[in-house]
Order: C-alpha cells, then structure tokens, then sequence
C-alpha cells in the first residue's frame, strides 16, 4: 500500500494508460480521482475501482478548458481534504501531415490539449500541494518529447514543450516539498493507435529494441514509483520508458 492515505487526480483516466494508473493508484491506497472528457468510460473506470475496494470519483472535464482544471482540483479537495499527487496524462496524438501543410486548427487543438492542459493542470494543483507543504506532480510526455517525429509538429512541439515546463516548475517548487518530473513513454498498446493498419504496427514495432510495443501497466508502474515516497529525491527528471527507442 505504497499510497496509503494519499489522495491522486489522474487526467485522461478513461483508458490506456490514465486507466491503468488508475487501478493501480487505487490498489496502492490512494483516494483516486479520475477526468476525462469521456464519461461513459470514466464511470467504467470507477466501477473497477469500487468493485476492487478502492475509493475513487469521476469529474467530466477538458484539460483544454482551464475552468474545468480548476473545477477537477476544488472538488478533489472537497471529497478527500487534500492532493497529494497530479498525474497529467490526457493528450491526444493530433493530425499527421508536414508542416507546411498542418492545418491550424489542429495544431490549436494539439497544444491546447497537449502543452497547455498540463500548464492549466499544474496552475491548480500546485496551490492545492503547497497547502500540504509537499506533493508530487507526474506529466506524461513522450519519447517525441526527446526526438522528432516527420508528420507529427504538434505533437512534438508539445511534448517537448512539456519536458521544459517541467523542469522549470520543478526549479520553482522542489524547495516547497512538491516535486515535478516528466515520464516519456515510448509506442504503448493504447486507443490511440488502433486507427493503424498492421503493416504501420509492424513499423512501429521494429523501432523498439526490446522487440514490442509497451504496456499500459508498465508506465503505470514508472508513474507509482515517481509518486511513492521511494522517489524522494527525483524532481526536474525526463523519464524515458521506451524499450530501447532512445538508445539508438
């Protein structure tokens, strides 16, 4: 029960890896409370919860909207009495085409959701934490948060966004008891690429040295130790979980 008594807000907690880290904050102790534009989903995610034993809430919420980051933090508080730990994992992988060709409104949408949906996140959470005096704030970039990717600018351009943004925040807050790191997952088996044919997957696979694409639960667990008490001295970090990708 690593995160007993501690209470987690997970963003994009209706499926993929925001779910997993759902289940298993849950399964640690944590009071958990999940977001998601999703709520059909969202509730799913709750009843696992529930039916496991654990204690959770679901808010509907768009991290692009500041109002509903805001909202999500208020009524954590209300339920539990405190934050203690941000996961903010909502993204989405945006429109793929150059740069000369990327329309604007996607590339709006992207960052917004993205890059802007993190800063909105920790504009909230983090006066929540400082009321603690400690907290720990996880924000789930990418291995494009390290590298380019053709046809992907938003994408990148946000996630790399991310990685500075967390460095800076955990500058400003590590000194108050909250620390920030980033965690940069490489391809995992999720929603989001099961828009693509099997020859792409294939493509995709042969990038990952270890020989597959990763787990959902396997970033969860990165995510577990960042917020535990066994990573004490981890802030301003990139994490990469990748099988391999960076390493090339």
């Amino acid at each position: 029960m690593e995160l007993k008594d501690k209470v987690a807000l997970i963003t994009g907690a209706a499926a993929g890896i925001g779910e997993s880290t759902a289940l298993l904050f849950a399964k640690e102790g944590a009071k958990v409370v999940l977001t998601d534009i999703d709520e059909e989903n969202g509730n799913k995610v709750l009843e696992k919860i529930k039916q496991q034993g654990g204690e959770a809430i679901f808010i509907k919420a768009d991290t692009s909207n500041p109002s509903d980051s805001q909202k999500s933090v208020e009524k954590a508080v209300e339920k539990f009495g405190k934050l203690d730990i941000a996961v903010n994992n909502a993204g989405i992988g945006g429109a793929q085409s150059p740069i000369g060709e990327y329309a604007i409104e996607d590339w709006d949408k992207v960052i917004a959701i993205n890059l802007s949906g993190v800063f909105y996140g920790m504009r909230y959470q983090i006066p929540a934490m400082l009321k603690n005096g400690s907290g720990s704030i996880i924000n789930v970039s990418s291995i494009l948060g390290s590298v380019g990717f053709a046809n992907s600018s938003a994408y990148v351009a946000a996630k790399h966004g991310l990685v500075g943004l967390t460095k800076t925040a955990a500058l400003e807050y590590s000194s108050k008891g909250i620390r920030v790191n980033s965690v940069g997952p490489a391809f995992i088996k999720t929603s989001l690429l099961e828009s693509l044919d099997e020859e792409m997957l294939d493509q995709l696979v042969s990038a990952h040295p270890i020989g597959r694409l990763g787990e959902s639960l396997e970033v969860a667990q990165m995510f577990l130790w960042l917020a535990s008490d066994r990573a004490s001295f981890a802030t301003g970090a990139y994490y990469p979980i990748d099988g391999g990708y960076l390493a090339q």
